[in-house]
């Protein structure tokens, strides 16, 4: 007889928490324990004896919610982005004296999108030109966002695999910034429009010929599959997973 992953998520009360929580609370092999909001005590996950604590909080809160869980021995499941090399850093040291301790921090849980991007490291290969367009609602605070890093690191490693130098681009004058954000070395293109949730347009350009590969989601629940699958795996993946492809084979 199987025993059930006590699960607590943090920021229940957000639109991402709460469909979080209903995605557990749906799923027979793990048990919401507890559903924490701003303002309530993240303690009463420890006392409800969570295992797994899913962090669906904002970029200002999450690296602490980080740190807390692996003080409390706690696996974390995370869905915030804003995280840059010196807060993985600080996890990596953190969990050094946790080895046991798994922490995934995804910035996408949407299985297409995270399918999307690693499409786009192969593409990136044999393709001269390559730009991200992102598209998000406008109550998002960051961007560009986690997905389109991820996807121009994703990019720029093929290139560089496939010995590519850098994009063409023969611009010389841009005082307003139309050319969008630089990540590793790809255009990144941020659009914030109400009635959007999650999507991205990643485009490739060759000589007489464009690949567009594109990941739309139009619901939080889009992304749900993806979370349960790391609440469900970050317990055999010690140390820090940045992205859910690690724990889907895609190699």
């Amino acid at each position: 007889m199987s025993t059930s992953i006590a699960v607590a998520v943090l920021g229940a009360a957000g639109r991402m928490g709460a469909a979080a929580v209903h995605a557990v609370e749906q799923a027979p092999d793990l048990e919401l324990v507890a559903a924490i909001g701003r303002g309530d005590d993240r303690e009463q996950a420890v006392r409800a004896g969570a295992q797994v604590v899913v962090d669906l909080t904002v970029p200002d809160a999450t690296r602490d919610n980080v740190r807390w869980a692996i003080e409390r021995g706690l696996h974390a499941v995370v869905g915030v982005t804003g995280w840059d090399e010196d807060a993985l850093a600080e996890v990596r040291d953190a969990l050094a004296e946790r080895p046991g301790l798994g922490v995934l921090i995804a910035p996408n849980f949407a299985i297409g999108a995270v399918l999307a991007m690693r499409f786009a490291q192969v593409a990136a290969r044999y393709y001269e030109s390559a730009e991200i367009i992102e598209m998000h609602h406008p109550d998002k605070l960051d961007a560009p966002s986690g997905t389109a890093r991820h996807t121009a690191a994703a990019i720029a490693s093929g290139r560089a695999s496939a010995g590519l130098g850098p994009v063409p681009d023969r611009t010389r004058s841009d005082p307003d910034g139309a050319r969008g954000a630089v990540v590793d070395g790809i255009h990144v293109h941020a659009v914030r429009l109400r009635g959007l949730v999650a999507h991205e347009e990643i485009l490739f350009g060759g000589v007489g010929e464009e690949l567009t590969l594109r990941h739309d989601s139009f619901d939080r629940v889009s992304f749900m599959p993806g979370v349960l699958l790391g609440i469900r795996e970050v317990a055999s993946h010690p140390g820090l997973t940045v992205g859910l492809d690690g724990y889907m084979e895609l190699d």
